[in-house]
């Protein structure tokens, strides 16, 4: 292949990737908002309801790591376009659902879609572009998804209004066809060894993860005690306790488990955990506080939440050009979540009374640092990674992120509403103030909102907390002192280390090992 022609794959490449980080995010936070017309429309509420969100986050998080295994084993263009083939079929028959039940399958196909596109595009990107170029792909990866993520509801706000929820879910169904078309410009990479899939491992993996999930994202509503509860949550723990047993007898594991023991990759896993972590509850939970204890109305929450909007569209791809020119990714990432700590720390100044302006320097100082953090996390991640794992990395780190934010919503809710419960001695009325519902009225919800306020500034002192304590670990973690990173060619397979292969030739050569047609 010629240089020019090299170039335009690879921009094509780029451009069709991107498509998919930007819709996929987008269908992800925007479908909340055609919740409430869908159960009008279906006669549908409760659990069932829920699942037209939960379905599919449960889904593409569950199947995250297994569709980047097998991207690395069947070809990762191969995996990226039956993503995009489920992704589609799945959100055109959630077009043209009959009823809630028929939704909630059709959306959870629509997630496993997801997952093959969110995964399958992380590891071709890291197939595609090396060095310099790979820090600038995965820099517009990191504002690509902020887009998605921040322009969701308001996107599907206005189609739903404007065509209804039916006419919007086949708008992404369109989009998915582009993607399925742009897979004809990508070239195809996969590693060099005979396809063995792990379906032990796989099985264990997604059942074991999606009943962890399933249970934390029940707790709240359902008590954290109920049988409902227990038993999923039980369960997964149990199959995830076997799995690491069947991987290190796996031939080729769908996680190879030396990856783990990479203390430099582990710091940059650890680094999107805190990413997740510090962000979570402020997206999740402050529309909700605004609306209920300072009284503004959706669409002024709505602009406040574009202060940390904002910064994670912009710095991502300073991030990505100050890596590129020469600055230390390990003090790079330490600032980061270090700022994302002193925002959480600086949002305690919340206050009914406090007024939107009052909030843009905490909120803005998370979002510069998840954007700084977003800029650089998956470029880094993947160097450390061997090239026939870069499907495997990808969605290891995709699973962490929907993981963490599930499990950091889900908890950030709960300790929101025990500690107001210990504060109203009522867990009806902590429930209903923590979602930003205040009774009452007069001096009645001005004592709630203060109860509330209080509430919030102790879950924020938690978080900034925590997510100091990762930053120092992240920095001890991406020390140089730690051991060297695996080797290009370098794995472990079935318990035994295998011999680094040959160097990793120039851009535009096949690496050994490493199919491309």
């Amino acid at each position: 292949m010629t240089a020019g022609r090299r170039r335009r794959s690879s921009a094509a490449t780029l451009t069709v990737v991107l498509l998919g980080f930007l819709t996929l995010p987008m269908s992800m936070s925007g479908t909340t908002v055609a919740v409430p017309g869908i159960g009008r429309d279906l006669d549908a509420s409760g659990g069932s309801l829920q699942w037209v969100v939960t379905g599919y986050f449960l889904m593409a998080s569950s199947f995250m790591l297994v569709a980047g295994s097998l991207g690395d084993l069947l070809g990762r263009r191969r995996v990226y376009r039956a993503g995009a083939l489920l992704y589609g079929a799945g959100t055109l028959a959630s077009a043209a659902a009959p009823g809630v039940l028929f939704l909630d399958v059709a959306r959870s196909v629509t997630g496993i879609g997801a997952a093959g596109v969110m995964a399958g595009g992380g590891a071709i990107l890291a197939a595609t572009f090396e060095g310099p170029a790979r820090t600038r792909a995965f820099a517009a990866v990191g504002t690509t998804a902020g887009v998605g993520l921040a322009a969701g509801p308001t996107f599907a706000g206005w189609l739903v209004g404007g065509v209804g929820w039916r006419a919007t879910f086949a708008v992404f169904a369109v989009v998915a066809a582009l993607l399925l078309a742009g897979t004809f410009a990508m070239p195809e990479s996969r590693a060099g060894e005979r396809p063995k899939v792990d379906w032990a491992g796989a099985a264990l993996f997604i059942g074991g993860l999606g009943a962890v999930l399933y249970a934390v994202t029940r707790g709240a509503d359902a008590g954290w005690a109920s049988p409902g509860v227990v038993g999923p949550l039980a369960a997964g723990v149990a199959l995830l306790a076997v799995f690491p047993l069947v991987e290190r007898r796996a031939v080729r594991p769908v996680l190879d488990l030396s990856l783990l023991g990479n203390r430099r990759f582990m710091g940059w896993i650890l680094a999107a955990v805190v990413m997740a972590l510090g962000m979570a509850g402020v997206i999740a939970y402050l529309p909700s506080y605004l609306q209920g204890a300072s009284g503004l109305t959706a669409g002024g929450a709505g602009l406040v939440m574009l202060m940390p909007s904002a910064p994670m569209l912009l710095v991502p791809p300073l991030a990505g050009r100050m890596i590129n020119k020469g600055a230390p990714p390990r003090l790079l990432i330490t600032i980061a979540l270090a700022a994302i700590a002193a925002g959480n720390a600086w949002l305690t100044v919340l206050d009914p009374d406090l007024g939107p302006y009052g909030l843009l320097g905490p909120l803005a100082t998370i979002g510069a640092g998840a954007g700084l953090a977003a800029g650089i996390i998956d470029a880094q991640a993947m160097s450390h990674v061997p090239e026939e794992r870069v499907g495997m990395a990808s969605g290891l780190l995709n699973t962490v992120r929907g993981g963490v934010n599930a499990l950091a919503m889900a908890v950030f809710g709960a300790v929101l509403v025990g500690l107001l419960s210990g504060r109203l001695g009522s867990g009806s009325l902590a429930g209903e103030v923590a979602a930003g519902a205040l009774p009452g009225q007069g001096a009645r919800q001005d004592e709630l909102a203060g109860q509330l306020t209080g509430a919030w500034q102790t879950a924020l002192w938690g978080v900034a907390g925590l997510a100091a304590l990762g930053a120092v670990a992240a920095w001890m973690l991406l020390s140089p002192a730690g051991p060297p990173r695996v080797a290009a060619g370098a794995s472990r397979i079935g318990g035994r280390r295998k011999r680094p292969g040959p160097p990793v030739p120039p851009s535009g050569t096949p690496a050994p090992g490493e199919a491309v047609r």
